[in-house]
């Protein structure tokens, strides 16, 4: 099925709206556009797509510019278009689906630097069941290949006892193992 657009068609695929609603677990069929949802926004304006074009996006299911697009990388996850939308519908639930579909895909995008954070982010918390700067800017700085980006400011952070050198441990490590386990998200893979 072809969607038609003002610079041509866009492909419609069924079963990626459907993979959408069901695990995102969001009622997008309760969206009836009113932009509350991007009035909202705080980046908004640094988005390609906006919050109410995703979501009718992900309704329609174009696949292939919503996985490669900007949008679904900076949102801030601040959660202040679901909490106004006058429908309920749970866009930041459809924009973390989206996330993790990009993901599994390997699908492209303008912002591999918060691609590349993100992956991190995650693979630190599924190693060591919570967040540890130090590792998080020493596996960036590696995978960013950064290495001398941001020393001032590390150094300062240092001495001022805001980066620990060795991770603490918790309890319920390996409960949050079992969760990115059964998520099908490997511990440390980033």
């Amino acid at each position: 099925m072809e969607c038609i657009k003002a610079s041509g068609t866009e492909v419609c695929d069924q079963e990626f709206a459907r993979r959408m609603r069901e695990v995102s677990h969001a009622d997008l069929n309760r969206c009836y556009h009113c932009y509350v949802c991007t009035a909202s926004c705080p980046v908004a304006y640094a988005m390609d797509y906006y919050p109410h074009q995703m979501i009718r996006m992900a309704q329609l299911g174009i696949k292939q510019p919503l996985l490669s697009c900007s949008a679904i990388w900076l949102c801030a996850a601040c959660g202040t278009c679901v909490a106004r939308c006058p429908n309920e519908v749970d866009v930041l639930k459809v924009i973390d689906t989206l996330r993790e579909t990009a993901l599994q895909t390997g699908a492209k995008t303008k912002e591999s630097a918060i691609v590349t954070m993100h992956k991190t982010f995650l693979s630190i918390i599924a190693a060591l069941g919570r967040q540890h700067e130090a590792s998080l800017i020493l596996l960036l700085k590696i995978r960013t290949g950064e290495f001398l980006k941001d020393v001032p400011l590390g150094i300062k952070m240092f001495l001022r006892g805001k980066l620990g050198i060795i991770p603490r441990r918790i309890k319920s490590a390996r409960d949050i193992k079992a969760l990115f386990a059964r998520s099908g998200r490997a511990a440390g893979r980033g």
